[in-house]
Order: C-alpha cells, then structure tokens, then sequence
C-alpha cells in the first residue's frame, strides 16, 4: 500500500488525498461479495420541489447505535456494523491512527446508469470541518468536484479505481462539491460499491 497523495490542481480551500491501492486484489473481491451480502440495501427517496423521486443507486447506512444521520430529507437510524465494514474500518485505522469513524454509508452503483448529483457531505451532524474516506471496490468511476461559488475554477476529476482511498478532510466540504457522473454506452461500467466513512456527532 503506498501512502496517500495530495491530489494535484488549484483546489482553495480543499484538502483531499487519494491513494490507489488502499486494498490488495484479493481483499477487494472478497470484501466486494461479503458487501454484497452483509449490508441492507435499499433504494431510497429524495424530494425535490415538493415531489418524491426514487434516488438513482442504492444505499445502505451502518455504524454505532446513536449515529443516526439525516440526508434525502430523512432521518436514517444505523443498521450494526458487519464484518466486512469493521474490517476496513480497521484498515483505516491502521493506514492513519486518527481516521477513526462511527458510521458509513454504502452506495451501490448497479451500473453506468446509477449516478450521484452535486452535493456536499455538510450536514450540521457531521461538523464544521468532517473527515470523509471513501473506499471504492468494483469498476472504477470518474468523481468530479466543482467549487461552490468560483466559476472561474475548472471543474477537477479523479478517477476512482478499485481498492482506492479518497479522504476529504478540512473545509473541502464548506468550499466544494462532488458528484458521480452517469457512464452510458460504451463508456458504461459494471458494478461498484462505495463507502464513504464520517462520523456523526452524538449528543
């Protein structure tokens, strides 16, 4: 495992690292299927403008008893940890002491279809400054982060392969936001799972 890498680019305001292979081969197909298995996946909603649409992925949100987390305009009580989230909730603790979380959300990514649209990762439970690690395992997927008020800053992609670490830490979230785009066609990749571990402040 090499250690993690500034990500290059004028990004003000952001700190963000990426190392491509936080996880070796095997581990990576092997966690991929137990994820799979182990986690609750769900299809959930978002409402806009006053109507309910079905979010394009689906989701899972595991952690501590009282990390509970609000997003899509829901209030999601964790699901236990599973096996294969402690172990690399464990690889992450070993890669970095400080990196230490009380919950994750999965996304699963079924194919090229499945998306994520712009948002940032601050909601007020997460606190001012959040460390946000997002560990990929499956077909790799562009993340595209765009600033929130600059325009005259060009849109930076980093490409997610299997077995990758991203950490977003500081005020990348108050400054910046990220996305993952669709991939039709030729360019449609297969499955992927991501896990974006944070930790939720409880009262």
């Amino acid at each position: 495992m090499s250690a993690a890498v500034e990500v290059p680019g004028l990004m003000p305001g952001a700190s963000i690292r990426y190392c491509p292979d936080f996880l070796d081969r095997l581990d990576q197909k092997r966690l991929h299927r137990q994820l799979l298995d182990e986690l609750h996946w769900n299809r959930g909603q978002v409402t806009v403008f006053g109507k309910s649409h079905a979010i394009p992925r689906l989701e899972a949100w595991h952690g501590d008893p009282l990390a509970t987390y609000r997003y899509s305009g829901t209030d999601h009580s964790p699901h236990p940890w599973t096996l294969a989230l402690d172990e690399i909730r464990h690889l992450l603790q070993q890669f970095r002491s400080d990196l230490q979380f009380n919950s994750v959300l999965g996304n699963l990514y079924r194919d090229g279809e499945d998306a994520m649209g712009w948002h940032s990762d601050d909601e007020p439970e997460l606190g001012e400054n959040p460390c946000i690690a997002s560990v990929s395992l499956g077909a790799g997927r562009d993340f595209r982060l765009r600033h929130r008020s600059k325009k005259d800053i060009d849109p930076v992609t980093i490409h997610l392969e299997s077995g990758s670490l991203l950490l977003m830490e500081g005020s990348t979230q108050k400054y910046w936001q990220h996305s993952i785009p669709r991939r039709r066609g030729r360019n449609s990749p297969g499955e992927r799972i991501s896990l974006t571990f944070r930790t939720v402040l409880v009262a």
